[in-house]
């Protein structure tokens, strides 16, 4: 005789065990993947739409000019704040949708539906998060690109502004400073007794020649500390040459070239370690919002979830309508 497998579960309420059966839940009937993707593009919609104003209304409020406008601390709170306002109101939104138009589990106890409600929201956050990639790459790839070029500056020092004479480096400050004319005075004439550089005896050699190994001495120096004594000689020379100044001025100027070099290079840095802080900041509260996003969708969704099973009737405005 052949016999028949009944599968059933007891229905368990908040009033406790009843005796009757209900058939149980197919495998892979727990999540309602539709509601899962109705709630993720009803997230990153909104979200889209409130960080478009948020924008708007953020560029409207700030100004290049000086004393016009928020200052950049107080428009960087703000913009903190709104992240975390804009993340807060789609995720419960998304959140909530999935909650609502899933299908219903009558049959499973309140706090098992409130978890799986709950897990729907989550879900919808991950796929959130996902969609809103497409929008946020190019930002997070530019929070990258100059976190790493903080940190490279910072441990470079002085390699990079030696080996760029093009670009206004502190090094180039200071070969700027060196070469100068001599206050009343016009750069051609060497001093009498001026040393000259063997290999530029019998002409007077142009800047362009000058730059990359003055400035390859002041990046040394930068990075050893101090000038050697050899080329502070050398470079002393090679200002005696262009301006016509006396040695011992010509000595005088290459100590207050490599100061004013020092201090521009302690400039950049202190400008790159701003940044790299800054960086770091944004990153913890990127983080801190999606957090708080990824609340707001799980709360949503359990929100969703029991008024769908009391059958709420959502009023807006004073309607029903929800549009």
């Amino acid at each position: 005789m052949a016999s028949t497998t009944i599968i059933a579960e007891e229905i368990v309420t908040e009033g406790g065990l009843h005796g009757s059966l209900a058939p149980a839940h197919l495998p892979g009937h727990y999540l309602s993947w539709g509601a899962i993707i109705a709630g993720a593009l009803c997230a990153a919609a909104i979200s889209l739409v409130l960080f478009t104003f948020g924008s708007a209304v953020g560029l409207s409020a700030i100004s290049p000019w000086p004393h016009v406008g928020l200052s950049p601390t107080v428009a960087l709170i703000i913009a903190a704040l709104w992240a975390a306002v804009v993340q807060v109101m789609g995720f419960a939104a998304g959140g909530y949708v999935a909650g609502r138009v899933r299908n219903g589990w009558g049959s499973v106890v309140a706090p098992e539906r409130r978890f799986r409600d709950g897990m729907h929201g989550l879900i919808v956050w991950a796929l959130g998060l996902l969609v809103g990639a497409a929008f946020v790459a190019s930002a997070a790839g530019g929070l990258i690109r100059s976190g790493a070029q903080a940190a490279a500056t910072v441990a470079g020092g002085a390699i990079g502004v030696a080996t760029a004479p093009s670009t206004t480096a502190p090094a180039d400050i200071g070969f700027v400073y060196l070469m100068r004319p001599a206050p009343g005075e016009a750069a051609a004439t060497p001093a009498a007794g001026a040393a000259q550089p063997q290999s530029m005896v019998g002409r007077l050699p142009s800047l362009q020649e000058l730059q990359p190994s003055v400035v390859r001495v002041l990046g040394d120096g930068l990075q050893a500390g101090s000038l050697a004594p050899a080329d502070r000689s050398y470079l002393a020379s090679l200002v005696s040459m262009r301006t016509g100044m006396s040695q011992a001025d010509a000595e005088k100027r290459v100590d207050e070239a490599f100061q004013r070099t020092k201090d521009a290079d302690a400039k950049v840095k202190a400008a790159a370690d701003k940044t790299r802080k800054a960086s770091v900041l944004a990153a913890f509260l990127a983080a801190a919002t999606l957090v708080i996003g990824c609340a707001a969708a799980c709360a949503g969704a359990t929100a969703g979830g029991r008024h769908r099973d009391e059958q709420t009737e959502i009023r807006l405005f004073g309607t029903s309508r929800f549009w």
